[in-house]
């Protein structure tokens, strides 16, 4: 495993446990060189899921993608990045337990908006005006009167 500190390729496994009801493995891992620790996650490589978006195209299901769409939405917020994995790793369960080899951005975006509320407001508020395309102040206003009325 290339260590993503400074890509050296050695390093040593601190600590695995299984995640996700044990369908992966998390492992801790230090760097041989730089001694500056990181986690990696395992899992069985399966039929890619292919997300079909806005303008019709397809591409593969990208997790990474997904966790740096919230951590620009949680920039600045009182959100741990394992908060975050968790919650990419709940929207990813989600997706691959409803059998489906194929899902709309839609549908990502509406789980992503879901979790998110519950986790932190101003994230979610974010997050939807970036992923409903807000196209000014008012429609902005509306989903933030929405989010009041539902407290």
């Amino acid at each position: 495993m290339k260590c993503p500190y400074c890509g050296f390729i050695e390093d040593k496994v601190i600590d695995s446990r299984p995640t996700d009801e044990g369908s992966s493995i998390r492992r801790r891992r230090e760097c041989l060189n730089c001694m500056k620790r990181f986690t990696t996650y395992e899992k069985v490589e399966s039929l890619p899921l292919m997300v079909i978006k806005k303008d019709k195209s397809r591409q593969p299901f990208n997790r990474e993608k997904l966790l740096n769409g919230l951590l620009r939405a949680c920039e600045k917020r009182p959100v741990s990045i394992d908060d975050l994995e968790k919650l990419v790793e709940e929207i990813e369960s989600h997706i691959y337990n409803s059998l489906q080899r194929e899902v709309t951005s839609n549908v990502i975006g509406e789980l992503v908006m879901a979790k998110l509320k519950n986790l932190d407001e101003v994230a979610y508020v974010r997050f939807a005006s970036v992923y409903r395309q807000f196209k000014d102040i008012n429609t902005f206003m509306d989903e933030l009167h929405k989010l009041l009325k539902e407290k």
